[in-house]
């Protein structure tokens, strides 16, 4: 008997220690990339700049968080230091839910008419004021708070695509465009399927028309519209599991390359987020407006009804269960400032609020949220982040209908200044 189990034994014992051999072989294999993609997170920590991007505005634990994404055009091709002559030509806002696991991604077209003691200019050149001037314009455009702002050029963009492996991308028309002055030829076949490396992918995301002037109908708007399905592609390829493996060319390829005023430590902790996403449920939005001709310009007009699903979704995050559409609020300016109400309820009113009246108070040095409804007080800090002052609700029998009451002092300030 005992013989007849001897070699049985021995077939169990090599099973085991094949299956012991490939386990083993998986954990070394496992352990060698946590410890690549350890190593590259170190020296992440030390490559990423700052710059002058002004201060970062943390947001609460499980609140949804609203980055500001600048991508540079190249300036002058000759001068390597040229951050100054730069002009933004790609605008955008990213927001991640991290309750709802939401991420929407919002393009403002560079076209975008912005008007300021009586001048016209485009949003892509506000970008020589400063980066916070641009956060501020898009603040008050989107009525959303900015947590942070990333910086990023093209040299930064073409690096990132090469490290993921590149696009596979339809090309649906012919795309021929040559710009010497950036040193930027453009040169694509409509009706081909074709590989983008780093240097294809920017032709491809920023051609807007051929040579021969044709192309977009809708200029900048339909150039978005392509960059949309561009980083769709991107966002199905960075939320597969074999990306863990190019994060070590991916850090190295943005490291050195973008400024930002997020913590890196929060940068890494949303990236981790965001590549659980599932790229199905990435929702996409371009800032809509009429088009118009002023003193020869051509402008896209920002226009609030076109936009209102787009103001609704952005606002509409975390788990409040306040219907803005059947509160009452009432806001009371108690400062010097002629139509300062006036101003504060169109600001809620763009962020979904519908029952909202205005009227003077006394004057106030500090504003002032006034309501018993702890969620309603949240969506109302959320909404008006610069108020962070707030009491019990006003027993003063003409506030009764009301849900709320807003006093606006002398300390009040919009979003960005």
């Amino acid at each position: 008997m005992e013989d007849d189990k001897g070699p049985r034994s021995k077939k169990k014992r090599k099973k085991t220690s094949k299956k012991k051999k490939v386990l083993i072989e998986i954990l070394s294999v496992f352990i060698i990339i946590l410890a690549i993609v350890v190593i590259s997170i170190g020296s992440l920590l030390g490559k990423i700049k700052g710059g002058n991007i002004g201060e970062a505005v943390t947001p609460a634990p499980d609140e949804a968080v609203n980055v500001l994404v600048l991508g540079l055009d190249i300036g002058d091709p000759n001068q390597t230091n040229n951050y100054e002559i730069k002009r933004t030509d790609t605008i955008m806002v990213a927001q991640y839910d991290p309750k709802k696991k939401d991420l929407d991604l919002v393009s403002i077209p560079r076209d975008t008419l912005i008007t300021e003691n009586g001048r016209n200019y485009k949003i892509n050149a506000a970008y020589q004021k400063g980066e916070t001037k641009v956060k501020s314009l898009v603040e008050d455009l989107l009525g959303i708070q900015i947590n942070y702002t990333v910086k990023i050029d093209y040299n930064a963009f073409r690096q990132f695509i090469d490290a993921i492996g590149g696009i596979e991308m339809e090309i649906e028309r012919d795309m021929y465009y040559d710009d010497p002055s950036q040193d930027l030829h453009i040169s694509f076949k409509g009706g081909t399927v074709e590989h983008l490396d780093g240097k294809k992918a920017e032709e491809f995301f920023r051609w807007r028309k051929n040579n021969d002037g044709t192309g977009l109908a809708t200029g900048d708007i339909g150039r978005i519209e392509n960059q949309h399905k561009f980083i769709q592609k991107v966002v199905e390829k960075c939320t597969g599991p074999s990306i863990v493996l190019k994060v070590p060319d991916i850090i190295n390829a943005i490291g050195s390359n973008i400024q930002t005023n997020m913590p890196t430590g929060k940068l890494l902790s949303y990236a981790l987020d965001v590549v659980k996403v599932d790229p199905s449920t990435v929702k996409m939005w371009t800032v809509e407006g009429d088009f118009k001709t002023i003193g020869g310009q051509s402008y896209v007009v920002f226009n609030k009804s076109y936009n209102q699903e787009l103001l609704k979704a952005l606002h509409n995050t975390g788990d409040t269960t306040v219907d803005k559409t059947k509160l009452g609020v009432l806001i009371l300016n108690g400062t010097k400032i002629n139509g300062l109400a006036g101003e504060v309820k169109s600001k809620l009113e763009l962020t979904g609020w519908t029952v909202v009246d205005v009227g003077n108070g006394n004057p106030t040095t500090k504003s002032i949220i006034n309501t018993d409804n702890e969620e309603l007080k949240k969506a109302l800090n959320k909404d008006l982040p610069t108020i962070t002052k707030s009491d019990k609700k006003l027993e003063d029998i003409k506030y009764e209908q009301y849900d709320a009451v807003i006093i606006l002092g002398e300390d009040y300030k919009k979003l960005g200044e």
